[in-house]
């Protein structure tokens, strides 16, 4: 494990020491653990969402393409 070294207000520090029973290394490398996790969730997601966008944008562009192919077709065959 590495050691990060953490500044504070010299108030923080002394109300922290009002409450001794809390281990507030353990608290900070658990919020810190926590919030890791939940940015690097947060980023996988978007990079999901911009492959379902990808999908989604080629999805619409074959539509189009299909549909006009069937609009030629049918100009062809001169139904409509």
């Amino acid at each position: 494990m590495v050691s990060v070294t953490l500044s504070i207000p010299k108030e923080v520090k002394e109300l922290m020491s009002r409450f001794s029973e809390m281990n507030w290394s353990g608290w900070i490398r658990k919020s810190i653990e926590n919030k890791a996790k939940q940015l690097a969730w947060k980023e996988e997601m978007l990079k999901k969402l911009k492959q379902d966008k990808e999908f989604e944008d080629w999805s619409v562009k074959m539509g189009s393409k299909v549909n006009e192919g069937i609009i030629k077709s049918l100009k062809k065959e001169k139904l409509i």
